[in-house]
């Protein structure tokens, strides 16, 4: 078994590589175009939303979410999942409904330079933390974090994703995707399978948990349910697929990934829920995995974090290109610096993985907590159509949702405490309460002033005609 896990990761690896044909053109690289200039259909459109949002990261803090919180840890995380129906709302309407390419061009329409630079910001610090994530859990697979083996695993991994990636750009990563997907259902039914068939568990242990409204796992669930009105927006992965196929097949494959992915992720993070049932005091999860399932399953379930990884790591890398060499232009929208800016993102990713927070949670809530600044974006200006938003309005948003994001990444980590002693989760709860209403009456309040403001001097005018 100990050479079991590389040799599969390999095999998967050289098939991923062996279908990277090479990108020569910038649709190919940057839109996912075949060689004749097809969108992509539905089944490799839907399958790549799935397996770019089902990664690494997030089955294993579902896994441990159960494992720590029972079913509604893990129930809290799939809520984030419901992310693809937000999400496919927000691309029928930006791209269908008011004729916009892209989120770039629609903020710089409503709020300017300013919309555009804040977005860009929050973006690429999300692109950053999705190649480290993917990265540290690989690593952490392997060996112990700092050890050869750990060091090993993560250059090798980032290696042969980035070579693969530069070669055929988007249109690589949906082929990847395609073919990794079908593998990663495959290694997740036979885990459930060998799970199931062991004997080891009931029904009975996913409930271990009681609910509770004041415990972790459903406050979680209330701050998954806030955040996912604001969420897809700033995940370029999800929104770049948004803009590659039609209206059909672009609004199908958002409903088909949000039950597929959701699916997935309950799946996955069950085995956590059942180890929690069944775990000792000071246990940790991976060691109650191995008691109680043997060396198979934990092989397939490494199998099953690998595949989701690799999955990931290259949509994130192609939407790093298209995001500095197209949407913020400071390259010119070639192949070759496309390949430059992945080269750059993963340097970065290795970066933080050797010297960042190895709290795997903490990305995404911090990175959730900031995109809140979007939802009174999506609320007024896109949903509502509103075009009398002030700039201040935006930028107030903005500061407030950053703001809490810091905080929240302070709090968790100890280095503050100036929300008291009560759990993390339940003071994410109130930054993010805070900072949707916050950004909410910011905008409600600068559409306001401007109504005031344009009804003013009219009505000066017309009592001055109505004198004369």
């Amino acid at each position: 078994m100990e050479y079991a896990l590389p040799a599969i990761v390999a095999i998967i690896a050289l098939g991923s590589v062996w279908l990277s044909a090479n990108a020569r053109s910038e649709g190919a690289f940057f839109r996912g175009q075949s060689a004749d200039g097809r969108a992509p259909g539905l089944l490799t459109l839907t399958f790549s939303q799935v397996t770019t949002w089902v990664f690494a990261r997030s089955l294993m803090n579902a896994a441990i979410l159960g494992f720590y919180y029972g079913i509604w840890g893990t129930l809290a995380y799939a809520a984030y999942y419901l992310s693809f129906l937000t999400g496919g709302r927000i691309i029928d309407s930006l791209r269908f409904e008011q004729g916009y390419g892209s989120v770039q061009a629609f903020l710089h329409d409503r709020f300017g330079r300013w919309g555009t630079g804040c977005y860009n910001l929050v973006v690429a610090i999300r692109l950053i933390s999705e190649v480290f994530a993917n990265l540290l859990v690989i690593g952490l697979l392997f060996g112990v974090a700092g050890s050869q083996a750990y060091t090993l695993a993560i250059g090798g991994f980032a290696l042969v994703t980035l070579c693969y990636s530069m070669l055929g750009g988007l249109h690589a990563s949906l082929k990847t995707d395609l073919y990794q997907m079908w593998i990663f259902l495959g290694v997740l039914l036979l885990l459930l399978g060998l799970t199931l068939s062991s004997g080891q568990f009931s029904f009975s242990d996913l409930l271990f948990v009681p609910f509770e409204f004041d415990k972790p796992g459903p406050i979680l669930l209330l701050v998954a349910l806030l955040q996912v009105w604001s969420y897809p927006m700033h995940d370029p992965v999800m929104m770049d697929r948004g803009f590659l196929a039609d209206r059909e097949t672009t609004r199908r494959s958002f409903h088909h990934a949000a039950w597929i992915s959701s699916l997935c992720i309950v799946g996955f993070g069950a085995l956590g829920v059942l180890a929690g049932a069944h775990g000792g005091s000071g246990e940790s999860m991976n060691a109650v995995l191995v008691r109680l399932l043997g060396d198979l399953p934990m092989l397939v379930f490494n199998v099953a974090l690998v595949i989701s990884a690799m999955s990931t790591l290259d949509s994130t890398l192609s939407s790093s290109a298209k995001l500095v060499a197209v949407d913020m232009a400071i390259l010119r929208g070639s192949v070759r610096n496309g390949r430059t800016v992945m080269l750059l993102f993963v340097v970065l990713g290795l970066g933080c993985v050797f010297l960042g927070n190895k709290d795997l949670f903490s990305a995404v809530a911090v990175s959730g907590t900031a995109s809140m600044y979007l939802a009174p974006v999506i609320f007024f200006s896109l949903w509502g159509n509103r075009r009398d938003i002030p700039l201040w309005s935006y930028l107030a948003s903005f500061g407030l949702a950053v703001g809490g994001a810091m905080l929240y990444f302070f709090e968790s980590s100890g280095y503050s405490a100036l929300l008291g002693d009560s759990h993390k989760y339940t003071k994410l709860l109130w930054i993010s309460l805070t900072v949707l209403s916050g950004g909410c009456l910011a905008f409600w309040i600068g559409g306001l002033g401007n109504k005031l403001g344009k009804k003013t001097p009219g009505s000066t005018t017309l009592a001055l005609e109505s004198v004369t």
